[in-house]
């Protein structure tokens, strides 16, 4: 069995070293949580068996812990966010020490990534950083507005509040994007499969045909004469075809990536017949969800704009958001800047207006939000109704293309035959 050597502080904060034999790094680490002692450090001693575990903030990574990071590709899921702030919240309203509690927290974590970045943010504070600042190091896991709300929330001595706020827009988020995956998943496997079979045909059944019709010398209509032509122009220029979407898609994603590109693409996403509207109707969704929590926390109304404005996922409704921000920052009222907006309706702006001179907008925000979130659920539910017919008639109309084009002179040559 492996040796390990362990630097760790006992309940009273005092430096205890020492050596131990165990299984894993991980086991030790869960020994001398069960002594009440927390560890800072575990190193394996040169010449044992096994390598120590990445779950120790200086051991090396494991192969099998390299396996599962490629594997994750490095992303954190959000549901192991949502399950990281429900266990923080339960672990500080307790009364356990922050370091402890991810000290605890890392261990468990299955995702290898996630580990490595709380194994990060214990450094952090134990050199002296608030949460707020440690968790900043990773930015493309912790949102403005998580990072947000956490900070209040420490400042106002309630951070298990904040962490409880974030864990319900996660869940939120989580059940929004379920929801569009659901309604999407039937078009998009329907759409797959047709381009599947079309390419089927067009590469190995209508040269089996035209080769047939060729040998027979036979008139053929000019359905046909078209399929064939697809068909050779598909199998002589299928590489530049590969090449060209391959080069177009490259082109789009660099564009988008740019803040004019993205800024001009998210608002097209919203002229989109169909899904437009949706589109509009999730991010203002989100805007009103994550500005009540943030009014709530007691985030001032104008740092709090600038925060939520990256939150929307949509850089046109951000932009927007920006200009209410610059309106209030001028002296207007909400009410004023979110009709200068164009971005709400009759009915919201209503809210707004009450909630102002209630003094209760965070509460009414919220209520705008589950408005927003009724109207998304039954948008997608209009979507999935109004494709389904849209792709019937389509498939519709590449099977009679497919039949007029192969059985027309199959047919011809039968009658000329029987004649």
């Amino acid at each position: 069995m492996p040796k390990f050597e362990y630097k760790a502080r006992n309940m009273s904060g005092t430096m205890v070293t020492g050596t131990m034999e165990a299984v894993s790094a991980d086991a030790l680490a869960g020994d001398l949580f069960g002594q009440n002692i927390t560890p800072i450090e575990i190193r394996q001693i040169a010449g044992s068996k096994e390598k120590a575990s990445a779950s120790s903030p200086t051991g090396e990574r494991s192969l099998i812990d390299r396996i599962n990071l490629f594997l994750s590709g490095g992303n954190v899921p959000v549901d192991e966010l949502i399950i990281f702030s429900r266990q923080m919240q339960s672990l500080t309203r307790a009364g356990l020490p922050l370091d402890r509690a991810l000290n605890g927290l890392q261990a468990s974590m299955k995702n290898q990534q996630f580990r490595l970045i709380l194994l990060d943010v214990l450094k952090g504070l134990e050199s002296g950083q608030d949460l707020a600042t440690a968790l900043g190091r990773h930015p493309k896991v912790f949102s403005q507005l998580f990072l947000s709300l956490i900070s209040v929330g420490e400042n106002t001595g309630r951070l298990d509040l904040a962490l409880q706020q974030v864990g319900k827009y996660l869940e939120l988020e989580k059940n929004t994007k379920k929801q569009i995956k659901t309604a999407t998943r039937y078009p998009m496997f329907v759409v797959i499969a047709i381009t599947v079979a079309m390419a089927v045909i067009t590469v190995f059944v209508i040269p089996s045909f035209a080769e047939t019709f060729e040998r027979l010398q036979a008139e053929l209509p000019l359905e046909t004469r078209i399929l064939i032509g697809v068909s050779d122009f598909v199998i002589a220029w299928w590489p530049f075809m590969i090449g060209g979407s391959l080069a177009l898609t490259l082109s789009l994603r660099t564009w988008v990536k740019t803040p004019e590109g993205l800024l001009q693409w998210d608002r097209y996403k919203m002229r989109l017949p169909l899904a437009g509207s949706l589109f509009e109707q999730i991010a203002l969704a989100r805007f009103t969800r994550a500005f009540a929590m943030i009014l709530k926390a007691g985030v001032p109304i104008v740092h709090g704009m600038s925060v939520v404005a990256g939150a929307v996922g949509n850089a046109w409704i951000g932009k927007n958001i920006m200009g209410m921000q610059d309106g209030v920052t001028r002296g207007e009222s909400l009410y004023r800047t979110a009709v200068n907006s164009g971005m709400f309706t009759p009915l919201v702006l209503q809210m707004i207006s009450v909630g102002e001179e209630s003094g209760t907008i965070d509460e009414l925000m919220l209520e705008v939000a589950e408005f927003y979130d009724a109207e998304v659920e039954y948008n997608l539910k209009k979507l999935s109704e109004a494709i389904e017919p849209i792709l019937i008639v389509f498939i519709a109309g590449m099977v009679l293309v497919l039949a007029l084009g192969v059985f027309l002179p199959i047919w011809d040559l039968s009658s000329a035959a029987s004649r």
